[in-house]
This record gives structure tokens, C-alpha cells and sequence, in this order.
């Protein structure tokens, strides 16, 4: 794993804390206590939080008397499937669309730092110390607006937090920070956002985490997708790898390279199929970024994951940015942001007639410094999802020559966050291993 040497680097991984799975498993079996679990976390967060500036709040008395109420639960036979997971809820509004979360056993521990009045837009968090730092590269910024929240999953301070994207909100935090983030279709989950550009999300150190929320979340809200006929499909359960295979391949498969374009391997039943789009047309990413996030993709593919088409015409949508900025400014003329919306629709609907997943680097550069992103639109490869609606998931990808992470997007048709949610699991496999370790700080 590379890392960067200076003042402003981080010193390396560490082992990670638990994952949500595991502490729940372990509450649940009371092998551990909830409120030690919290209480360790809280001081976790007061250590390392001066640095990171992660957290706007931190409700430490009001999460142990969580915690102690979980455990009296677990101990009356209650089965809470999320039992004392402590979780970092993103802003001082965040605990209103947690309800499902915090009636599954999670812990609230505190807010995620999110922009600052006045902070432009590009600019991202601000916390009780501060801006918000890049775990990675302190002297980078985390990405945002979820900037806290992704900063306190990398970190290693909470194992899951919310997040909410409009444009690209958890997917380039979650690739500048080197972790897992879910955007969900538009519409599926319950959002204030009048333009409907906006869609809740979730960042994660694993993909098991993130289907834990996504479980959580889509059955507590399933009457939604009734009025959706893009419903989620079955998902892809036959997607799975063996994780203690060796250098993490499937079970059984050496992954080749040259297999990627070509036949899938036995390990995966059906893989999914898959375009890979560096630009999607428009856009002129950073040479290093498209590397890491393509040799991603074959990797993928070589494990036999996913089936990448072969190259051909490429993807071309019409760049999002003129129509994304109409919509979310009063009084402007929305015919030319409606043209756009159609015809980058009509597109994408006859891409996933013919493909499953669309792959593409999460964001087209690395993270910026502190004094913003300059002429360079951060949400080049995201906000074309938000004003489609489509689902998108970020993983890691790799590092690019500078230390920083690199995020990989996986897009999907409507619906099938399932989908985006096993081949990513795959993905830890072939690509991970993610979650045995966290930034130091």
C-alpha cells in the first residue's frame, strides 16, 4: 500500500477496528458490551478528531445512555440485526433520516462536519477544529459535502456513516478517502431536496457494512419503490468469492490478465457485464487517476467478476454541468436542462438494455488542496447520476503516484443496488483487500 512521506502525510495503515457485522455479532452474543464498544469509540474520536476535525458534534453522554439501553435490550432477547454499532450521522439534521438505523441497535455518537455557511461549494468540511482534513494527505481535502463522515470511516473512528449526494456527495469522499460509498436511486429513499437531484448514502470501510444500511433502509421504506416500475431485480447472490483463497482470488481461479476481455472464468456463475467509460464522453480526467481506476477494472474482470465489453463506440454523454446548475438555481430557464436530462437518459437507458454496470473513475482528479479545486469540477463523473437518478457505488481502487486514494464507480440501472452491492463484494476479493486496516492518524 503507498503512502507519501512529509509533513503533511499520514504514517501508514493500522489494523481497523471492527466492522459493523462484527460488533453486532459480537453485542448480540454479549461477548461485547455496547456501552464499552461506544465508550471506546468516544475516546477514539477525542484522541484523533483535534487532527481530523471530523465531527461538527459529539453526543457522548446521550450515546452511552444508547449504548446501555442496547445492551438491556440484547439482554431482554431483543434481535436488534445492528446491535450498539456506533455510527456518525452526517450534519445536525442526520438523525431524522436515521430512524431505521437507530432502531436497529446503532448508536449515534455524534455529527459529521459538512460545509460551513459561506464555504464554496467545492471547498467541503468544517468540524469543531476546523476544516476537515484527508486522513491520507492532511494537507488534501476530504472530499464533500459528506466530508466528515468519510474522514471518520477511514479513520477508523466509526465503522459506517451517513452521507447524502446530490452530485457526487459520497461517492468522492468515499474515493478520496480510500473507502466504501453507496448512492442510492433517486427517489427510493425518503429526501427533503425540491430538485430531486439529492438521494441518501452511506460510507463504509466494507461492502458487507453498506449492505447491512441498504437492507435496513430499503425494507423500512419499501413502499417507495411501488411507484417506480425500474424495480431492483433478484441481485446476483451466485457473485461470490472465497475470501481465504490465496492473494485473494476466487476460489480455485488464477486471474489472467488477457482474460479480461475475454472469456469469464468459472468462478462466478454469470458475471456481470460491464462498459468502461474513463470520460464518459465529456469530460478530460487525469491520466493517473483513469490508470488506477482502469487496472481496477481488469482486475475485477480477470477474477471473473464481471465481463467487460469489448471496446466500441464509446459512451457519450452530453456534460451534466449546465443542467445540474439550472436545476438547482432559482428562476433559471430549465428547457436546455430538461434537453440535457432526456438525452443523456435516452443514452444510458440503451446502454443498460445491452450492459449491466457502467464503470468509470469516481472523480476525475485527486483530491485538492485546502484552497479549493480552482477551475476543475470535482463531480464531472458523478452529478450525471444524480440528474439521471441512477444507483452508483465508489470503491477503492488502488493509490495514485501522490498517495492518494483512487475510487472506482460502479453504476447500475435503476434498481439494482443489489447488483452494484455483490459485484463490489467481489471486488473486495479481487481488488482488496480493504478492510483489515485504516488510516493512522
Amino acid at each position: 500500500m503507498t503512502t507519501t512521506s512529509g509533513p503533511h502525510a499520514n504514517p501508514g495503515p493500522t489494523a481497523a477496528p471492527l466492522s459493523a457485522e462484527e460488533i453486532a455479532a459480537a453485542v448480540r452474543a454479549r461477548s461485547l458490551r455496547a456501552v464499552d464498544v461506544v465508550a471506546e469509540t468516544l475516546e477514539r474520536i477525542r484522541r484523533t478528531d483535534p487532527v481530523l476535525s471530523a465531527f461538527i458534534e459529539v453526543w457522548g453522554e446521550e450515546a452511552l445512555a444508547r449504548a446501555a439501553e442496547v445492551d438491556a435490550q440484547v439482554g431482554a432477547g431483543e434481535r436488534l440485526p445492528l446491535a450498539g454499532v456506533p455510527i456518525g450521522v452526517k450534519g445536525r439534521h442526520g438523525l431524522r433520516t436515521a430512524g431505521p438505523l437507530l432502531a436497529a441497535g446503532c448508536v449515534a455518537v455524534g455529527a459529521t462536519s459538512v460545509p460551513g455557511p459561506g464555504t464554496p461549494w467545492q471547498t467541503w468540511g468544517v468540524g469543531r477544529y476546523g476544516r476537515t482534513v484527508n486522513p491520507w494527505r492532511h494537507d488534501r481535502t476530504p472530499g464533500g459535502s459528506s466530508a466528515g463522515s468519510a474522514a471518520a470511516v477511514a479513520a477508523g473512528l466509526v465503522p459506517l456513516a451517513t452521507g447524502s449526494d446530490g452530485a457526487g456527495s459520497v461517492r468522492i469522499p468515499a474515493a478520496w478517502c480510500g473507502v466504501v460509498g453507496l448512492k442510492v436511486t433517486n427517489g427510493r429513499l425518503p429526501s427533503t431536496d425540491r430538485t430531486g437531484l439529492m438521494a441518501p448514502g452511506v460510507l463504509a470501510r466494507c461492502v458487507g457494512d453498506v449492505a447491512a444500511y441498504w437492507g435496513l433502509m430499503s425494507a423500512a421504506h419499501r413502499g417507495m419503490e411501488a411507484g417506480d416500475k425500474r424495480r431492483e431485480g433478484c441481485g446476483r447472490a451466485e457473485l461470490r468469492a472465497d475470501p481465504h483463497s490465496k492473494h485473494g482470488e476466487p476460489s480455485g481461479v488464477h486471474a489472467k490478465p488477457n482474460d479480461a476481455y475475454g472469456r469469464p472464468h468459472d468462478a462466478y456463475a454469470t458475471p456481470a457485464t460491464a462498459v468502461w467509460s474513463p470520460d464518459l464522453g465529456f469530460d478530460s480526467p487525469d491520466p493517473d487517476i483513469v490508470a488506477v481506476a482502469h487496472s481496477a477494472a481488469l482486475r475485477l474482470a480477470a477474477a471473473g467478476a464481471i465481463r467487460l465489453a469489448r471496446p466500441g463506440t464509446p459512451l457519450r454523454l452530453d456534460d451534466p454541468a449546465p443542467a445540474w446548475l439550472a436545476l438547482r438555481t432559482p428562476g433559471s430557464d430549465l428547457a436546455p436542462a430538461h434537453r440535457i436530462r432526456a438525452a443523456n437518459n435516452a443514452r444510458l437507458d440503451a446502454l443498460f438494455a445491452d450492459t449491466e454496470l457502467l464503470l468509470t473513475p469516481a472523480a476525475p482528479t485527486p483530491p485538492h488542496g485546502h484552497e479549493g479545486p480552482g477551475d476543475r469540477y470535482s463531480t464531472a463523473l458523478t452529478w450525471a447520476f444524480n440528474l439521471s437518478g441512477h444507483p452508483a457505488i465508489s470503491i477503492p481502487a488502488g493509490f495514485d503516484p501522490e498517495g492518494c486514494p483512487v475510487g472506482l464507480q460502479l453504476v447500475a440501472a435503476h434498481g439494482r443496488e443489489a447488483l452494484l452491492l455483490d459485484v463490489a463484494r467481489a471486488a473486495e476479493v479481487a481488488i482488496g483487500p480493504w478492510t483489515g486496516s485504516c488510516v493512522r492518524i
